[in-house]
């Protein structure tokens, strides 16, 4: 079993190489070390983390709080806060971005190990029910491509688009690119808006910035999977390797 990931948010490099000690020392693997709130959302982006242990009072435009917020909105990550305030107001003003556990400095390592435990199980938990109720309401919906075909606008017009002819959909910024074998659909759009209404049957998220159509995979030899016809590699994230590995049927 691959070790637990942790990005650490701390300004103040003793504690946060204190920190990595005890993180080492328990057996957690640290992707990285960020002082600040803006490189904390970029390291948090690249590396994508299990989970990432913040302090609340950064230095900076940008405090843990609203870092955390970001991070549990744009890429579902569970933020544990380390502050040295241990005050009502501070305690509630952290109630706002739901984290899943609050350790005050100083801390022993048994209180940091067992928070992070229970952020992990609490987090996978979370994750199963939104896969599970996401895959319900597909259903209901008739999203789960039932009639075979979207609608996808190109230049002016609206283009009829079978579902069956997608092999993946790649993230650009703003934009999202539904790739057929010969064509190329730029559209103004969300990865979470297209996986819903593309459906959780016939298409699987493998990254954060790729969706592909199950049965158009090719082969798979992580941390990469290849399409049929064009070849095509795409990258499969850390997050997304179990799902696609419960998906695909394997003999």
């Amino acid at each position: 079993m691959s070790k637990v990931k942790i990005l650490i948010v701390e300004d103040e490099s003793i504690v946060a190489k204190d920190i990595q000690y005890s993180l080492i020392k328990l057996g957690y693997s640290v992707s990285g070390i960020a002082s600040n709130a803006e490189k904390a959302i970029e390291l948090a982006t690249s590396e994508l983390p299990d989970i990432i242990i913040m302090d609340i009072m950064l230095k900076g435009d940008i405090n843990g709080i609203e870092a955390a917020l970001t991070l549990r909105q744009e890429l579902s990550l569970p933020v544990i806060f380390l502050t040295a305030y241990s005050d009502v107001a501070t305690i509630e003003k952290a109630k706002v971005a739901e984290p899943y556990g609050y350790i005050i400095k100083p801390f022993k390592e048994i209180d940091l190990q067992t928070t992070i435990e229970v952020a992990i199980y609490k987090h996978s938990k979370e994750q199963e029910i939104i896969k599970q109720r996401n895959f319900l309401y597909s259903i209901i919906e008739n999203k789960e491509s039932s009639f075979g075909f979207i609608f996808v606008k190109s230049n002016s017009k609206l283009v009829k688009l079978n579902t069956d002819d997608i092999y993946y959909i790649e993230a650009l910024k703003d934009y999202v690119v539904i790739n057929t074998v010969d064509t190329r659909y730029t559209i103004h759009s969300t990865m979470k808006d297209i996986e819903t209404k593309l459906g959780f049957v016939d298409f699987v998220r493998v990254h954060r910035s790729f969706i592909v159509r199950l049965d158009k995979i090719a082969s798979i030899e992580f941390p990469n999977l290849t399409l049929e016809r064009d070849k095509k590699i795409i990258p499969i994230g850390g997050s997304y390797r179990d799902d696609l590995s419960n998906r695909i049927k394997l003999v």
